[in-house]
């Protein structure tokens, strides 16, 4: 095996470990596989890896993943992930605990036409493991949601902004506070990072829904076993909202104007 070839293969290792947790182990194995197996036909490797990946991802990671005290988000009719990106790279695992607080806020909401999409969560294993680009999602206890936007004639939507469901900001006007031009000016330059990881802008007709995300945030803030919500302080003071639970993230994380982040006690 060539140099260049050790190199590559240990890069997209990484790269899948990174983005996944599972898929750097599965790439190994699908190679170890694709080396015993002589029968030879184009796109081998990336057939076998995807079979691979998609079984281990669907059937055996939810097994295992209780054994470390998380499961898949519950999807129903009010919450759904925002993209299925989410799903197939494994960042769907949070704690029984804020699945019981979820579930809670969508019952609270089903009379309503707000519903939950989920973003990033966490990886489901081992605690302390890096959910990249995040700086906290790696103890089963976070998770992101999108804000509510509705269309120009006023119907609230589950879609999204950007394909990634990042990165695409709710501005803040004028005569509001502008958080990230503070941080920005005190040398935080990664604050609007996000606006990076958008994968596509999408859905430019939708604007956000003061009165959609308002009641979102009024139902999870009932619920006990909150522990922290992040938002962008603009849009803590434009729906007029108060609880101390409520906090502000720091410069040193990014902007919460695209993105609601919820974890436990």
């Amino acid at each position: 095996m060539t140099v260049l070839k050790i190199i590559s293969r240990s890069f997209l290792f990484l790269i899948l470990t990174i983005l996944t947790q599972v898929g750097g182990v599965v790439y190994l194995i699908s190679l170890l596989i694709s080396a015993k197996w002589k029968f030879n036909f184009r796109g081998k490797q990336v057939i076998l890896f995807s079979l691979l990946y998609a079984a281990v991802t669907f059937l055996i990671v939810p097994i295992i993943a209780p054994l470390f005290g998380r499961e898949r988000v519950l999807n129903n009719n009010i919450i759904s992930p925002s993209t299925y990106m989410t799903v197939l790279m494994n960042r769907n695992y949070i704690k029984p605990e804020l699945n019981d607080l979820l579930v809670a806020t969508a019952l609270e909401l089903a009379n309503t036409e707000v519903k939950i999409s989920y973003l990033d969560a966490n990886f489901p294993f081992i605690d302390g493991f890096p959910l990249l680009p995040h700086l906290s999602h790696n103890d089963g206890k976070k998770i992101d949601l999108s804000l509510i936007y509705e269309t120009k004639e006023g119907w609230l939507t589950q879609e999204n902004k950007s394909i990634s469901g990042y990165g695409v900001f709710v501005e803040p006007t004028q005569n509001e506070h502008n958080q990230n031009l503070v941080c920005k000016s005190a040398g935080y330059f990664q604050y609007d990072f996000p606006k990076l990881l958008t994968f596509g802008s999408i859905n430019s007709d939708l604007q956000f829904s003061k009165i959609g995300t308002k009641n979102l945030m009024l139902t999870i803030l009932s619920q006990p076993n909150l522990g922290k919500v992040f938002i962008e302080p603009h849009l803590k003071s434009r729906m007029k909202l108060s609880n101390n639970k409520i906090r502000f993230h720091g410069c040193g994380a990014v902007r919460h104007d695209d993105h609601i982040h919820i974890q436990l006690k």
